[in-house]
């Protein structure tokens, strides 16, 4: 029974479909966590996930919302545990995602006092909330609770409901018809969009019209597979997939070219280059500098959040509508190409990167295993439906570059925060919302340090709950932050400053042992394939602590001559490991030079000739 305004938030969230909360309590949002502990020993709660930090809630609900398509909700106390959200709820805003997040508030009375832990929630949060409010009264909080569902789900953004502590505890009356009292709706808005039929005749036009469509896919594509690929079959197109829309788009697809851009695939920058047609669906790709030059392609764009059409690229129609629905529409409308030579082209390219990819991996370095070897033997061994997470670092060009995800499995990272952290507290979300797939977490040395090895703590307490246990983290161990070395090398011409960039090293996989789960090291190439047999046999978790080199080069698909120009300023400058990144960075760029030439000559296939 509804008695006071906790219970009636925990069933008004209920019945958004709200099943699972990310929270960590406090005394600022007490009353909230003792109406959640009397509904769960009712049998009546939602199950309450306890991480090791409020950082970690919102960024488990952003991969809730993510992985599932629906709503996370994150529940933090005041001042102190609210700030400690806002790095998550900005991975939210900024990837598009649908959050709730409750945070506590002093009293009523305390508002203005400056009293302890009683801060300007509304102002600290404006920037990242698409809505925020303050319940004050209990005729006030069904209102604010379904609008802030409602705005997340239709904005695609976080929003955020500030519970002052007196008001969590008050008598919950029903809102009446009254001037200033809103009595308000729990339903669920469609977002559905279908935009106008002329406008969709006129996007099929330039389809139509097109001699070399490119396809750039991206996670708000996600749900719309068959519709993708069956309007890319018609347009003779190639696609390209942004990171995050990797899942979305199954890797034996033979005109899938990946990615584009620093961890993108060379056939993705070569249909840049070359096409005159480009659709944009679901993705708001931000590197403008690997688009078309203006003028070359006729372009489309379709997305769910208006304010970003036409915003990367001078499109000529913008289709304000979800990618699903609106391909259903279009689709109809596309004539069927007979020359496909456009596609053949992109699929006979991505042979040729297949091969660079594989002989990149199968590089030595003198300084530890090639972290490229570790991502290609774990790409051979994924099994169905499996989930893969990373982090922003380097982890993130080995999972560009070398991660194919088949139909069925997903897949993801902060895109636009670009944020290390968010690897384990995705994987741990993941778990949580598929418990029966197998969830494998990629994580550099420097990420698992800052959320990783308290996050192998959540998972201990977990664990027996989810009924698959397979839970595999691998940690490139270079100690090393070998992202922003390079970025130090590659954008700013600067040597690696070791006081800042080295990480200092620690026994990943004796920790985890610690914890009562297997460590595996892996610590030369040739003991990568057996460690990633014997994580995929166990039936638990298993931590991987592979010592990798950290001078094995990022090297992106094409070298431009300012990346050379700024490597070698900082090589000249002093870098500490300047010999090692030449040798390192020669291996590559022989290797793919090798590939590129036998890609070219035919060396290695049959011929009839």
């Amino acid at each position: 029974m509804t008695t006071t305004v906790s219970d009636f938030v925990i069933e008004r969230i209920k019945q958004w479909g709200v099943t699972r909360v990310f929270g960590f309590p406090g005394d600022g949002i007490g009353e909230l966590d003792g109406a959640l502990g009397k509904a769960e020993r009712a049998g009546e709660g939602l199950q309450y996930i306890r991480p090791t930090h409020e950082e970690i809630c919102s960024l488990m609900a952003t991969a809730h919302a993510k992985f599932t398509g629906e709503v996370g909700v994150c529940i933090a106390t005041s001042s102190p545990g609210a700030f400690h959200m806002m790095n998550g709820l900005y991975d939210a805003a900024m990837d598009n995602q649908p959050v709730v997040a409750i945070v506590g508030q002093q009293g009523l009375n305390s508002f203005g006092t400056f009293t302890m832990q009683e801060s300007n929630l509304e102002l600290a949060f404006a920037d990242v909330a698409a809505y925020v409010q303050t319940i004050v009264s209990p005729e006030q909080a069904q209102v604010v609770i379904d609008t802030a569902f409602r705005t997340a789900i239709t904005r695609l953004q976080p929003t955020v409901i500030i519970l002052p502590h007196d008001v969590q505890g008050m008598k919950m009356v029903e809102p009446t018809a009254a001037m200033w009292v809103s009595r308000s709706s729990a339903v669920a808005p469609s977002t559905k969009l279908k935009p106008p039929a002329a406008e969709i005749a006129r996007a099929a036009a330039i389809i139509n019209a097109g001699k070399k469509v490119t396809f750039l896919v991206g996670h708000g594509a996600t749900g719309a597979t068959d519709e993708v690929l069956l309007a890319a079959q018609l347009a003779g197109a190639g696609i390209i997939t942004a990171l995050r829309g990797k899942q979305v788009v199954p890797s034996d697809v033979p005109y899938h070219s990946q990615q584009l851009g620093l961890l993108g695939s060379l056939p993705s920058a070569n249909q840049m280059k070359d096409c005159d047609t480009l659709v944009l669906l679901g993705t708001n790709y931000p590197y403008g500098q690997f688009l078309p030059k203006t003028g070359q392609a006729r372009a489309i764009q379709v997305d769910l959040r208006p304010e970003q059409l036409g915003l990367r690229y001078p499109t000529e129609v913008n289709l304000w509508g979800d990618v699903k629905t609106t391909l259903a529409a279009l689709i109809p409308l596309i004539e069927q190409k007979e020359d496909l030579s456009w596609q053949e082209s992109v699929a006979s390219d991505m042979v040729e990167w297949e091969n660079e990819m594989e002989a990149q991996a199968m590089l030595h370095y003198d300084d530890g295993a090639n972290p490229r070897r570790v991502f290609h033997e774990l790409n051979k061994r994924l099994p169905a439906n499996a989930i893969v997470t990373a982090d922003a670092g380097t982890t993130a060009d080995w999972y560009g570059h070398h991660i194919r995800l088949r139909r069925g499995m997903l897949g993801d990272l902060s895109g636009r925060l670009a944020t290390m952290l968010a690897a384990m507290p995705y994987a741990v979300a993941a778990k949580f919302a598929y418990p029966e797939r197998t969830v494998v977490c990629t994580i550099g040395d420097g990420a698992f340090q800052m959320l990783g090895m308290n996050e192998l703590i959540t998972i201990k307490k977990y664990a027996a709950s989810w009924t698959n246990q397979k839970l595999i983290i691998m940690v490139l161990h270079n100690d090393d932050l070998s992202q922003v070395s390079w970025e130090m090398r590659t954008e700013d011409g600067n040597p690696v400053w070791r006081t800042a960039q080295d990480v200092e090293s620690v026994d990943y996989a004796g920790w985890a042992e610690l914890l009562g789960f297997t460590g595996i090291r892996i610590k030369t190439d040739d003991e990568i394939e057996a460690a990633w047999d014997r994580a995929f046999a166990s039936d638990g978790v298993t931590l991987i602590d592979a010592y990798t080199s950290r001078n094995a080069p990022p090297l992106p698909p094409h070298i431009t001559k300012e990346f050379a120009k700024l490597t070698g300023e900082a090589l000249l400058k002093g870098d500490p490991f300047g010999a090692e990144v030449v040798k390192g960075s020669a291996k590559a760029l022989i290797s793919e030079g090798v590939e590129r030439v036998k890609g070219a000559l035919k060396i290695g296939e049959d011929r009839d000739d």
